[in-house]
C-alpha cells in the first residue's frame, strides 16, 4: 500500500495543471463551481499520477472506468487498485495491489442527530468518552467512508453497521493541528 497526501492546494498553477491531466479528469474538475473544488480534484489526480509513476513507472495520464456504483478503476490495469479523496485542507490517494478505500475529512462541529443516525451504541460511547469529540467522530466517519469505498458501494442506508463487517483492516491518522483525519481500509489478507 502506498499513500500520497498533499496539503498544497494553492501552491500550483491551476490553468497549467488542467492542461497536464486527462480530458476526462479535466471535465470532472471543471464541474466544480468553486476554485477550491477544482484544485482539490486536480490535486488528487496529480497524486495518483505521482504514485503510478513512482510505484509502477507509468507516465501516461490514467483514464478511469467506473463500476455500477461509480467506483473508479484504471482502464487497462485491473491489477492496480486506487482510491482518491479530498477535503478543504488536503487531497489523498491510496494505491495498492489489492482493493483499497481511503477517506479524508475536515474536523468540524457536528450535531447529535448526525451521530445517532450514523453511529452504533458502542461508537456513540467512544465519541462521548473522547477528549476531542469532533476528532473522535471524524475518525469513525472516515473509517466508515473508507470501508464503503473499499467495498465500492458508496454510502449505504445503515451507516451504523459498516465497521462491524468482518475482515476489515484500518489505518487512521490525524494531522498534528487536528484539522483533518484520514483513514485507509483494506481487507485482511
Amino acid at each position: 500500500m502506498h499513500v500520497f497526501l498533499s496539503e498544497e492546494i494553492w501552491e500550483f498553477d491551476l490553468a497549467a495543471a488542467l492542461k497536464e491531466i486527462s480530458e476526462q479528469r479535466r471535465e470532472q474538475a471543471l464541474k466544480f463551481r468553486h476554485e477550491l473544488g477544482q484544485r482539490l480534484c486536480v490535486l488528487a489526480y496529480q497524486l495518483l499520477k505521482r504514485g503510478l509513476k513512482e510505484v509502477y513507472g507509468m507516465e501516461d495520464n490514467p483514464e478511469f472506468i467506473y463500476n455500477e456504483h461509480g467506483k473508479p478503476s484504471i482502464a487497462g490495469h485491473p491489477e492496480i487498485f486506487f482510491n482518491l479523496s479530498h477535503c478543504k485542507e488536503a487531497a489523498i490517494c491510496a494505491i495498492s495491489e489489492r482493493p483499497i478505500g481511503v477517506d479524508v475529512e475536515s474536523v468540524r462541529s457536528f450535531n447529535d442527530s448526525l451521530v445517532h443516525y450514523t453511529m452504533n451504541d458502542d461508537e456513540i460511547r467512544e465519541i462521548e468518552a473522547a477528549e476531542d469529540r469532533a476528532v473522535a467522530f471524524i475518525r469513525l466517519w472516515t473509517k466508515k467512508e473508507a470501508a464503503l469505498k473499499l467495498i465500492g458501494t458508496g454510502i449505504s442506508k445503515d451507516m451504523k453497521q459498516v465497521l462491524l463487517q468482518k475482515g476489515l483492516h484500518f489505518e487512521t491518522f490525524t494531522d498534528k493541528q487536528h484539522r483533518f483525519v484520514y483513514s485507509v481500509c483494506q481487507f485482511y489478507i
